[in-house]
């Protein structure tokens, strides 16, 4: 494991310093992306709104997490929030799934003051369907998601980053700020307000093996489906200032097989119950994403999405490609310290 001392560095130099009133008129990024609402294939309108981010990135950070870079590092006030807001509104062309993120916590008032948050929930009101946000746990309280609930005529989808069921890889590897008791209560609190609840699980933090990695997402499947609405399995992406970056740079830390992905979700469909189970890599195929050899990666991506979407996880079975072998030795070697 990387000195303690690695990690408070990590997580000084990920938060910019305070920007100025020009770069908090706009948002971070606003794109569209494929999605599904039950059998309904839909597009997705996703927007990252520039707040101050993550609390937790400035106590500790989790291992993996660069997303503290793409923040003001400060407070976004009510006017710059709104207008980030009515830019993203002038781009949006009534998708029916919405997603809002703000590199942390929508509910975190420190991000996003509880008017805002009810103001943005309300502009797409009656124009989209459903609509999701990411919090950490303790800030999905009655109170918080009440208001947002009464703001939007549509299904409110709350995610929540619990990565793992277990405690040990969640607290020492992911360096998560709560045990995964209290993810699984806030989605309890959530789905109690007749909202939908969503996890991420975190395939491959470090220090994990390819295959404990993937063993502890498909476990956590079946641990946490009861649970949750929605189950997404995101495999690690190396982003900049992150402890990953720093194990992956001294060849400590490759980022996870696609197979391993394939994997999991044949595996996991069988441990879901009644949740969606999805997997839509961010980065995939390039060297700092999940990735095979290069020949399959954009094939197997494709019926990753494709099963994702259709909730049909058979056609994952025919995929192969001359890597698998590869694949298969490298997890049979990795706990010796040996390379394929």
């Amino acid at each position: 494991m990387t000195s303690p001392s690695v990690a408070r560095t990590v997580a000084h130099d990920r938060r910019p310093d305070p920007a100025g009133p020009d770069a908090a008129r706009r948002y971070v990024n606003q794109w569209v992306e494929p999605e599904a609402i039950g059998a309904e294939r839909v597009p997705a309108f996703v927007l990252i709104l520039k707040t101050r981010g993550c609390y937790w990135a400035d106590a500790k950070g989790c291992s993996m997490c660069g997303y503290a870079k793409d923040t003001l590092g400060r407070s976004a006030t009510p006017a710059e929030l709104a207008e980030q807001t009515e830019r993203a509104l002038g781009r949006y062309r009534s998708e029916p799934y919405v997603k809002i993120y703000t590199s942390g916590s929508f509910l975190d008032d420190r991000e996003v003051d509880p008017e805002s948050r009810r103001r943005i929930v309300a502009g797409f009101s009656g124009r989209a369907r459903r609509l999701l946000f990411e919090t950490l746990p303790e800030f999905a309280t009655p109170e918080a998601l009440g208001p947002l609930a009464e703001a939007f005529a549509g299904e409110l989808e709350v995610a929540l980053g619990l990565e793992t069921t277990d405690p040990t890889v969640l607290a020492r590897y992911v360096h998560k700020n709560a045990p995964p008791s209290e993810y699984l209560a806030a989605a309890d609190r959530v789905r109690a307000l007749g909202l939908r609840a969503k996890a991420y699980l975190l395939l491959k933090p470090p220090y994990l093996s390819e295959e404990e990695a993937a063993d502890d997402v498909v476990r956590s499947i079946g641990e946490a489906a009861a649970r949750f609405d929605a189950l997404s399995v995101n495999p690690v992406h190396i982003q900049n200032g992150t402890v990953v970056e720093w194990l992956y740079h001294r060849g400590r830390y490759r980022p996870p097989w696609l197979w391993s992905v394939v994997e999991v979700l044949r595996r996991g469909a069988e441990r879901r119950g009644r949740a969606r189970l999805v997997s839509f890599p961010t980065a995939g195929g390039l060297a700092r994403g999940p990735h095979n050899c290069g020949e399959c990666d954009a094939r197997v991506l494709a019926a990753i999405e494709e099963a994702s979407l259709s909730q049909e996880f058979g056609a994952l079975d025919a995929l192969d490609c001359a890597c698998r072998d590869e694949w298969n030795a490298a997890r049979a070697l990795e706990p010796l310290g040996v390379e394929a």
